[in-house]
Protein backbone atom coordinates (compact mmCIF):
# COMPACT_ATOMS: atom_id res chain seq x y z
CA UNK A 1 0.00 0.00 0.00
CA UNK A 2 1.51 3.39 -1.00
CA UNK A 3 1.38 6.05 2.10
CA UNK A 4 0.54 10.22 1.23
CA UNK A 5 3.58 12.52 1.83
CA UNK A 6 2.58 14.74 4.56
CA UNK A 7 4.84 17.92 5.42
CA UNK A 8 6.48 16.47 8.66
CA UNK A 9 7.89 13.89 6.45
CA UNK A 10 9.48 16.40 3.72
CA UNK A 11 13.42 17.17 3.80
CA UNK A 12 14.59 20.31 2.95
CA UNK A 13 18.05 20.85 1.41
CA UNK A 14 19.85 24.04 0.60
CA UNK A 15 22.02 24.35 -2.87
CA UNK A 16 24.56 26.79 -4.19
CA UNK A 17 24.12 27.47 -8.02
CA UNK A 18 26.59 30.15 -9.99
CA UNK A 19 25.21 31.81 -12.48
CA UNK A 20 28.89 33.14 -13.66
CA UNK A 21 28.82 32.04 -17.73
CA UNK A 22 25.97 29.87 -17.66
CA UNK A 23 23.25 30.43 -20.35
CA UNK A 24 20.00 31.81 -18.62
CA UNK A 25 17.31 29.30 -19.59
CA UNK A 26 19.83 26.38 -18.84
CA UNK A 27 20.36 27.79 -15.31
CA UNK A 28 16.56 28.23 -14.64
CA UNK A 29 15.62 24.66 -16.22
CA UNK A 30 18.07 23.37 -13.39
CA UNK A 31 16.53 25.62 -10.63
CA UNK A 32 12.76 24.51 -11.28
CA UNK A 33 13.08 21.01 -10.47
CA UNK A 34 15.09 21.78 -7.23
CA UNK A 35 12.60 24.13 -6.46
CA UNK A 36 9.98 21.79 -6.80
CA UNK A 37 11.24 18.78 -5.51
CA UNK A 38 10.91 16.63 -8.92
CA UNK A 39 14.00 14.71 -7.55
CA UNK A 40 12.61 13.14 -4.23
CA UNK A 41 11.26 9.69 -4.14
CA UNK A 42 8.12 11.61 -2.40
CA UNK A 43 7.54 14.06 -5.08
CA UNK A 44 3.44 14.95 -5.37
CA UNK A 45 2.20 18.04 -7.42
CA UNK A 46 0.05 19.09 -4.78
CA UNK A 47 2.67 19.86 -1.83
CA UNK A 48 5.83 22.21 -1.46
CA UNK A 49 8.12 19.26 -1.59
CA UNK A 50 11.18 21.52 -2.63
CA UNK A 51 14.27 22.88 -1.77
CA UNK A 52 16.23 26.38 -1.21
CA UNK A 53 17.94 27.46 -3.77
CA UNK A 54 20.17 30.26 -3.41
CA UNK A 55 22.41 31.56 -6.91
CA UNK A 56 25.06 34.14 -7.19
CA UNK A 57 27.01 35.81 -9.64
CA UNK A 58 23.37 36.77 -11.26
CA UNK A 59 24.53 39.99 -13.17
CA UNK A 60 27.31 37.22 -14.88
CA UNK A 61 24.51 35.36 -16.43
CA UNK A 62 24.53 35.09 -20.37
CA UNK A 63 22.02 35.45 -22.85
CA UNK A 64 22.02 34.13 -26.40
CA UNK A 65 22.20 35.80 -29.66
CA UNK A 66 20.73 39.43 -29.42
CA UNK A 67 18.69 39.11 -26.51
CA UNK A 68 20.73 41.69 -24.45
CA UNK A 69 19.70 44.25 -26.50
CA UNK A 70 15.91 43.14 -27.94
CA UNK A 71 14.95 41.04 -24.99
CA UNK A 72 11.69 43.26 -23.10
CA UNK A 73 10.65 42.93 -20.26
CA UNK A 74 7.27 44.59 -19.46
CA UNK A 75 5.69 45.74 -16.24
CA UNK A 76 1.67 47.09 -16.04
CA UNK A 77 0.98 49.13 -13.14
CA UNK A 78 -3.04 49.29 -14.20
CA UNK A 79 -3.14 52.75 -14.33
CA UNK A 80 -3.54 54.76 -17.62
CA UNK A 81 0.23 55.36 -18.80
CA UNK A 82 1.98 52.93 -16.33
CA UNK A 83 3.06 50.91 -19.17
CA UNK A 84 6.78 50.09 -18.22
CA UNK A 85 9.25 48.84 -20.65
CA UNK A 86 12.56 47.72 -19.72
CA UNK A 87 15.49 45.78 -21.57
CA UNK A 88 18.07 43.29 -20.50
CA UNK A 89 20.85 45.60 -20.51
CA UNK A 90 19.07 48.12 -18.33
CA UNK A 91 17.80 45.47 -15.65
CA UNK A 92 21.26 44.14 -15.44
CA UNK A 93 22.77 47.70 -14.62
CA UNK A 94 19.59 48.39 -11.82
CA UNK A 95 18.06 44.61 -10.89
CA UNK A 96 20.23 41.86 -12.27
CA UNK A 97 18.52 39.38 -9.65
CA UNK A 98 15.44 40.24 -11.59
CA UNK A 99 16.72 38.47 -14.74
CA UNK A 100 17.24 35.09 -12.88
CA UNK A 101 14.34 35.03 -11.37
CA UNK A 102 11.60 36.05 -13.86
CA UNK A 103 12.56 33.18 -16.04
CA UNK A 104 12.71 31.12 -13.09
CA UNK A 105 8.74 32.08 -12.22
CA UNK A 106 7.70 31.72 -15.95
CA UNK A 107 9.26 28.10 -15.92
CA UNK A 108 6.93 26.89 -12.90
CA UNK A 109 3.54 25.26 -13.05
CA UNK A 110 0.98 28.22 -12.92
CA UNK A 111 -0.81 27.73 -9.48
CA UNK A 112 -1.60 28.67 -5.70
CA UNK A 113 1.83 27.67 -4.89
CA UNK A 114 3.93 29.20 -7.42
CA UNK A 115 4.59 32.40 -5.05
CA UNK A 116 5.67 29.54 -2.18
CA UNK A 117 7.95 27.96 -4.39
CA UNK A 118 9.69 31.47 -5.81
CA UNK A 119 9.50 32.28 -1.96
CA UNK A 120 12.36 29.39 -1.71
CA UNK A 121 14.71 30.83 -4.28
CA UNK A 122 17.44 33.24 -3.56
CA UNK A 123 19.06 35.02 -5.66
CA UNK A 124 22.15 37.63 -5.52
CA UNK A 125 24.18 39.81 -8.32
CA UNK A 126 27.29 39.00 -6.64
CA UNK A 127 28.84 36.74 -4.46
CA UNK A 128 27.99 37.68 -1.17
CA UNK A 129 24.51 36.05 0.46
CA UNK A 130 23.32 35.82 4.11
CA UNK A 131 22.73 32.01 4.21
CA UNK A 132 26.40 30.66 4.61
CA UNK A 133 25.40 29.27 7.86
CA UNK A 134 22.62 26.77 5.93
CA UNK A 135 25.05 25.42 3.66
CA UNK A 136 26.78 22.34 4.83
CA UNK A 137 28.70 20.06 3.60
CA UNK A 138 27.11 16.81 2.70
CA UNK A 139 30.31 14.86 4.41
CA UNK A 140 29.53 16.25 7.87
CA UNK A 141 25.53 15.72 7.14
CA UNK A 142 26.65 11.81 5.95
CA UNK A 143 28.76 11.36 9.36
CA UNK A 144 26.10 12.91 11.11
CA UNK A 145 23.58 10.13 9.86
CA UNK A 146 25.55 7.07 9.94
Amino acid sequence: MIKATRKEEIKRKWHLLDAKGQILGRLASKITPLLLGKGKPYFVKNLDCGDFVIVINAQEVVLTGKKELEKIYTHYSGYPGGLKRTTVAKMRETHPERIIEASVFNMLPKNKLRALWMSKLHVFADEKHPYADKLKPEKEENAKNH
